[in-house]
């Protein structure tokens, strides 16, 4: 038997093998741990849609697939693609396209709030409202406004103060409240004006709603972001607008030119290609926070 000093070093050639990792590139490394955060990041986007898919299904808005016989027989303004609940004092305002008289919105004013409701052809699989947020964020960004992301009640939204003119000529700020809904081919963008964008007890009514509107997405095969066709409602279902401006009566529907003619996009704060546009949701909004 042959003895060694604990610490005395084994010769080389009866050392084993033993095996060195080489060093790993620390760009590799960073690239690998930043595909592993935008994994768990998609991972975490698709289960909240899905959360969100399954409470649309039970609490709207809902699919013209989706309702019962029961419910289709509540009392709803037809508007082609959309169908509206008819609420008592609601005053419905339809845009109308400037050169093509088409309607490209609704906007519904309910005593000092607003809700103004648009709807889009969506792909089969996946939603649109993550990517159009972001969209929505920079575009109010480059208009000189600020918006920033919040949960509410239908899921994420964006609130957002936009920059408008004010009558004596100055530059004010009004808050707008973004909301979006993925249903199945189908998004309504929802943006809420006056106080129902700043006030919860304001916004109740009008979410309530837009979680009873019903989406006729129909069959016709449409690129993901077009606008689904409106119409204007049935004559049983439509008034004149009576009274002075700003004065809801039960039932009533109002026309209005849209400026600019621009077709909507989910994407534009205005709903519509270029400024402040089509779908203007500042049209007889809150009053002006703050002016320069």
């Amino acid at each position: 038997m042959k003895w060694r000093r604990r610490n005395e070093p084994v010769e080389a050639e009866q050392a084993e093998d033993v095996a060195v990792p080489e060093e790993e590139d620390p760009q590799a490394v960073a690239d690998r741990a930043a595909r592993v955060a935008a994994e768990a990041e998609a991972e975490r986007v698709r289960t909240a849609a899905l959360a969100r898919e399954a409470r649309r299904r039970t609490q709207g808005p809902f699919d013209l697939t989706e309702i019962s016989e029961e419910d289709a027989a509540r009392p709803r303004v037809d508007l082609g693609a959309l169908r509206l609940p008819a609420v008592q004092g609601m005053e419905l305002r339809l845009e109308l396209e400037e050169k093509t008289q088409r309607v490209i919105g609704a906007v519904v004013v309910l005593g000092p709030s607003t809700l103004q409701l648009q709807a889009f052809a969506a792909p089969r699989t996946d939603g649109i409202w993550e990517e159009v947020r972001a969209e929505i964020r920079a575009q109010v960004s480059r208009q000189g406004g600020a918006g920033e992301d919040a949960e509410g009640v239908f899921g994420p939204e964006v609130l957002a103060r936009v920059p408008v003119r004010t009558d004596d000529g100055r530059t004010g700020h009004r808050a707008v409240r973004f909301a979006g809904v993925d249903g199945p081919r189908w998004f309504v963008r929802a943006v809420f004006g006056g106080r129902a964008a700043v006030e919860r007890e304001a916004a109740a009514p009008l979410e309530a709603m837009l979680r009873a509107v019903v989406v006729d997405r129909g069959d016709e095969a449409m690129a993901p972001r077009d606008m689904l066709p409106l119409r204007l409602p049935p004559q049983d279902q439509a008034r004149p607008a009576t009274g002075q401006p700003g004065e809801a009566q039960p039932g009533q529907v109002e026309q209005q030119q849209a400026p600019g003619g621009g077709t909507g996009s989910p994407a534009s704060p205005d709903g519509g290609d270029d400024g402040l546009g089509p779908l203007d949701p500042f049209h007889r909004g809150p009053e002006t926070t703050e002016t320069r």
